[in-house]
């Protein structure tokens, strides 16, 4: 399965715990795309290790933390006047706004191995 928005990397901890992280920053255009994958990955883990969900360390195979967080920016026109050295700020129109969403994965080596054939993580 291919995925556009979400890029994981791949830590482990000293017990053998692995950890997938991304992270996706859109625009309004390609929310459904970003949340459609989002889907894609939890419905697999799902599907293919859904009991026992839960941190490993308490007997769970797999376990996921999920956030979003809707920002906007407003850009400033910045202009150095050298007469007076001092800057002359403007505020300038409300910018588009941005939609960020993180998706940690936590597995054992069994569900690490799954994942990585399963979205085709080197």
């Amino acid at each position: 399965m291919t995925l556009d928005y979400l890029d994981f990397d791949y830590s482990e901890d000293t017990e053998g715990v692995g950890v997938f992280d991304a992270m996706a920053s859109t625009g309004p255009q390609q929310v459904a795309a970003v949340e459609a994958e989002v889907v894609q990955v939890l419905d697999w883990a799902h599907a293919g290790f859904g009991a026992p969900r839960g941190p490993v360390g308490d007997g769970g195979d797999w376990d996921y933390d999920l956030q979003g967080m809707q920002e906007s920016s407003q850009p400033q026109s910045m202009v150095f006047d050298p007469v007076e050295r001092r800057l002359r700020v403007q505020p300038g129109a409300a910018g588009v706004v941005r939609h960020t969403v993180s998706l940690s994965i936590s597995g054992t080596e069994a569900f690490c191995a799954a994942f990585r054939e399963a979205f085709e993580l080197g």
